[in-house]
């Protein structure tokens, strides 16, 4: 039987909170809006004592001044409203007029008018990359040594752990040190989404003093990876890393299970606001726990906010650091594919160049961005879009303008362009590199000038035989694993596109090497720019590389500040200062 309770709601931001049955989930990405509330603007307290009377004529010419200001006011309060009326509608006609703008010239429709084309809105980079392949192949005269390309360092202050969080307060009854009940969560999307939930799923259990459930894995309709926890992490080692900070046990007790029928769907379901402070969990979660015994959460993608009280945030670092080890399979042909790709380095002192390439098929088709593929192109585009997400691009509400996201940036990388962009940062043609990549889209025809420019390119299908990769196959988040561990341990990471993936990267990269990410995120705005300006000289846009290179090497040792309670930012993205104390 399906048990669904109601919660009456105390905090403001979570008034319509409810439980749900699981058949009524909430959208996997399950960012819900906060409920609005008004408020009377009536008050109690008392009147402010009478004044002194005054005299008679003097009170009669303020009555009378007080009436014409009024007068006056309500005047003028009317003359105020229509020209803000007026100012308005100025500004939505001036606003749609611009919006026309941008359509007519980064649009579909800017040839027929004859507009040139905003700068950055037209992929050119193919032609810029043949103009001048001449300068790019013979430009090895200075070559980035691998070993000084970070000129940023950042020196280790470490500090102690504490050596345990029983005994904190964590919000709940001081008196009562027994488990509260347990917590079951289910980690929906990605591998990296899925790791932030596991993340959050263990500070939440610290939070509420649960006992925290292994979590599982929910198979996602874009991933469609069945993979369990114990298939892609190491299960023992997660439960023994957390003795004496949260108890993890991998299944409920007989008991529970058979109260409910030993069917996990059965269990009371709390949906949780995205981005949920941790006196929400102790004001409304703690009790239903601690009345039920067991509780679950799904989705619980971002269901905890990054502000958190320390000891709750270091339970984060320890999930994320220490914790989360990839299974044995997985970890074993990493370790060797990590090793490959140092011998093949050996021009470089062993040090290899990792690039996380999105620009996977779905990847393109959801960008809606255009590339050197013509009509043809479009045409397989718009097939992809309707194929893999029906109607949804053909709204009426709905204005692409592949124009105006290359000018914002929202573009996938091709391969040419991050070959050109490495090139003119001084990455020669005897750099090794590792690309970390699904299935590229006409990898044949946007592969080969990668190819031109970098020689030595290798991925996990080139490293690996295919009977190791075999066991591998069809499952997309194990695939993912092994490319997040040869990325981790590269000399330079690049991100091209954004997501979980590059961000968990990034802030493990940080952890790794001192507080410094290692990482090349480029500046897509300015490298459209660049790229579409047929004038340019390669001496130029080498120019251009290294300031970036040099921009992306100071923001590798930044660390957000962090008073109290106060963090903005993902601490998976910047785990300092936080967890400095993990580090090795």
């Amino acid at each position: 039987m399906v048990t669904t309770t109601s919660v009456t709601m105390k905090s403001k931001p979570y008034a319509h909170h409810h439980y749900h049955h699981h058949h009524n989930r909430q959208n996997s990405n399950g960012v819900g809006g906060y409920a609005s509330e008004s408020s009377n603007s009536g008050s109690n307290s008392p009147s402010p004592p009478l004044s002194p009377r005054r005299h008679a004529s003097v009170s009669h010419y303020r009555r009378r001044l007080h009436t014409k200001t009024k007068s006056f006011s309500r005047r003028d309060g009317l003359g105020v409203c229509f020209l803000f009326r007026l100012n308005f509608r100025y500004l939505v006609l001036l606003s749609l007029l611009y919006v026309s703008g941008l359509i007519m010239c980064v649009g579909p429709f800017s040839w027929l008018l004859g507009f040139p084309p905003v700068p950055g809105s037209v992929y050119r980079s193919h032609e810029i990359f043949e103009k001048l392949w001449d300068d790019i192949r013979f430009d090895n005269s200075s070559a980035i040594d691998l070993s000084s390309v970070w000129k940023y360092k950042r020196l280790k202050m470490q500090k102690p752990c504490q050596n345990s969080t029983v005994g904190q307060n964590f919000g709940v009854e001081k008196e009562s040190r027994s488990p509260s009940g347990y917590l079951i969560v289910e980690a929906n999307g990605g591998l990296n989404q899925q790791r932030s939930a596991i993340c959050n799923a263990v500070a939440v259990a610290g939070l509420l003093n649960a006992i925290l459930v292994i979590p599982r894995l929910e198979l996602n309709n874009v991933w469609k990876d069945p993979s369990e926890f114990g298939d892609i992490y190491d299960e023992d080692h997660f439960i023994s890393s957390f003795d004496g900070y949260v108890k993890v046990v991998r299944e409920l007790p007989d008991l529970l299970m058979e109260k409910y029928e030993y069917n996990i769907s059965n269990i009371p379901n709390i949906r949780v606001q995205a981005w949920a402070p941790a006196n929400y969990y102790i004001g409304e979660v703690y009790p239903v726990l601690k009345e039920q015994g067991v509780i679950r959460i799904a989705p619980f993608a971002n269901r905890l906010a990054m502000n958190v009280p320390p000891h709750i945030q270091l339970l984060r670092c320890m999930a994320n650091y220490r914790a989360l080890r990839f299974s044995s399979p997985i970890s074993t042909l990493a370790e060797k594919l990590v090793k490959r790709m140092i011998e093949k380095s050996s021009k470089t002192s062993g040090k290899f160049v990792s690039i996380h390439l999105r620009f996977e098929e779905d990847m393109v088709a959801f960008s809606c961005c255009l590339y050197d593929g013509g009509k043809a192109e479009i045409v397989e585009m718009d097939s992809f879009r309707e194929k893999w997400w029906k109607g949804k691009f053909k709204r009426k509400d709905r204005v692409i303008i592949p124009g105006f996201n290359r000018i914002n940036g929202k573009c996938p990388l091709t391969p040419l362009e991050v070959g050109m962009m490495l090139r003119g940062m001084g990455f020669d043609n005897h750099t090794s590199i590792y690309l970390a990549s699904g299935k590229i889209y006409q990898a044949e025809r946007h592969l080969a000038s990668l190819l031109k420019m970098f020689p030595l390119l290798y991925t996990k299908e080139s490293l690996a035989t295919p009977d190791e990769l075999a066991p591998f196959e069809d499952y997309s988040s194990r695939l993912a694993a092994l490319d997040y561990t040869v990325c981790l341990f590269s000399e330079v990471f690049v991100t091209t596109q954004g997501g979980n993936f590059p961000h968990f990267l990034m802030g493990h990269r940080r952890f790794l090497f001192d507080g410094h990410a290692k990482t090349i995120n480029p500046d897509k705005r300015k490298l459209v720019l660049l790229l579409q300006n047929m004038n340019i000289s390669w001496m130029s846009f080498k120019d251009e590389m290294e300031i970036m290179l040099s921009e992306n090497d100071r923001k590798g040792i930044m660390v957000p500040r962090v008073r109290k309670i106060n963090r903005k930012t993902s601490i998976y993205t910047f785990p300092l200062p936080e967890c400095r104390c993990l580090q090795q």
